[in-house]
């Protein structure tokens, strides 16, 4: 157990952060070029690719497999992330790579005529509304973290998007839109709770920062 010294009776610099701080961890924060990255780049290269494949063939094995691999993807750049160390800037580009494979998907879905485009309106709207409203808080200061169920909302929205790749569950036009409804009602819960906690995060730093002394006080 560290405890801020570099041996018996020798102190830290001041400054320097504590033995096995950084521990297990091979980037810091500011950290640009990472493996994580990487993966999450070619998550968003790939996404073009899996938009003309849906508009050539709709529903086929290749397609349902490619999706599938880029799904899985996710889950190994957010394993590398915190084997590696988690970055600011994977922070940012993680979310959006996942939101520009699922809308991309979707909206090419929706262009072949295999689901209904409302439930895809839904999921859209929430998506981009809440990543503008996430940007906004940010710019204020004011951090929100990521939910476990929007996490779950996303595997879901990953799962109803391989069903409607599937050539087995192809032309089930009631079962395929009723998945993708269960993936709107989540989007749209999710939502409303990021927005919540936003508005809580707010509430907390305006109580502190009115409860701070003024100028002269801390003078004093």
């Amino acid at each position: 157990m560290s405890d801020g010294t570099l041996g018996p009776g020798i102190p830290a610099a001041p400054g320097a952060p504590a033995a096995g701080a950084s521990r297990g961890t091979t980037f810091g924060p500011s950290a640009l070029l990472t493996p994580a990255n990487g993966i999450t780049v070619i998550r968003l290269l790939a996404t073009p690719v899996v938009i003309v494949l849906i508009m050539l063939w709709g529903a086929s094995w290749f397609t349902f497999v490619f999706g599938g691999l880029l799904a899985m993807s996710d889950g190994i750049d957010g394993w590398l992330a915190r084997k590696q160390g988690t970055t600011r800037s994977g922070a940012f580009l993680d979310p959006l790579a996942d939101k520009v494979v699922v809308l991309g998907a979707l909206v090419a879905l929706v262009a072949k005529g295999i689901i209904w485009w409302l439930p895809v309106a839904i999921i859209a709207v929430r998506e981009i509304t809440m990543s503008v409203y996430r940007s906004l808080a940010g710019r204020r200061g004011i951090s929100i973290p990521a939910r476990n169920s929007a996490k779950f909302k996303t595997l879901v929205q990953d799962i109803a998007i391989g069903m409607c790749l599937a050539p087995p569950l192809a032309g089930h036009w009631t079962l395929l839109n009723g998945v993708m409804w269960v993936a709107a009602f989540l989007t749209v819960f999710t939502g409303v709770q990021y927005y919540v906690d936003g508005r809580r995060a707010a509430a907390g730093r305006a109580a502190a920062g009115s409860a701070a002394p003024s100028g002269t006080d801390r003078a004093a």
